[in-house]
């Protein structure tokens, strides 16, 4: 596994029935502590659906070796231990080098939504990013127009807004839907 690409470790945790809000009085606790670390790079918590007592927390750090400085952390193991009464099995761990989690579930327990609502989905990030982006940057750098560092400025940008925010904005907000 490359060290040098962005790392990933999603963590699934079963939650006793009744344990909801001391679990989420520990995240309030553990995410905070893994952002200390070096390398970290942010944390989503894919909370249960209804009926379901999975939560899966996303943890991105830069390189492998500070992702497994947190993991292997004393401080890590510590409020492991802590939640450990409220969950219903062990928790799981695994490593990911991939990007794509925007709908990869990563418990069994939940189905992998549609393909054609993820090109739904998708393609309502894709289309007004690749419109407006391009419109804003031309205004901002008329100089650069047609240049190919316009287009590299805009696909990066492109590439970043749907990352880092359409799309874990889009996947929260159709989760129901998503997963019907």
């Amino acid at each position: 596994m490359p060290d040098n690409n962005t790392v990933t470790l999603v963590i699934t945790h079963s939650i006793k029935p009744g344990m909801e809000a001391t679990y989420e009085r520990w995240l309030e606790k553990i995410m905070p502590a893994a952002a200390q670390f070096p390398g970290h790079r942010g944390v989503h918590v894919i909370r249960p659906s209804p009926g379901n007592d999975t939560y899966n927390v996303v943890i991105r750090f830069d390189t492998l070796d500070n992702l497994q400085a947190w993991t292997n952390s004393p401080q890590r193991k510590t409020l492991v231990e802590e939640v450990k009464p409220a969950l219903s099995q062990d928790d799981r761990l695994e490593v990911r080098t991939e990007n794509a989690f925007w709908f990869t579930p990563v418990s069994q327990k939940v189905k992998r939504p549609a393909q054609w609502k993820q090109f739904l989905i998708t393609l309502a990030v894709i289309f007004p990013s690749t419109n407006l982006v391009p419109r804003i940057t031309g205004m901002l750098f008329p100089s650069l127009h047609g240049s190919l560092l316009l287009h590299l400025i805009n696909d990066a940008l492109v590439v970043a807004l749907v990352v880092w925010l359409w799309m874990p904005v889009m996947t929260r907000l159709f989760a129901g839907w998503l997963k019907k």
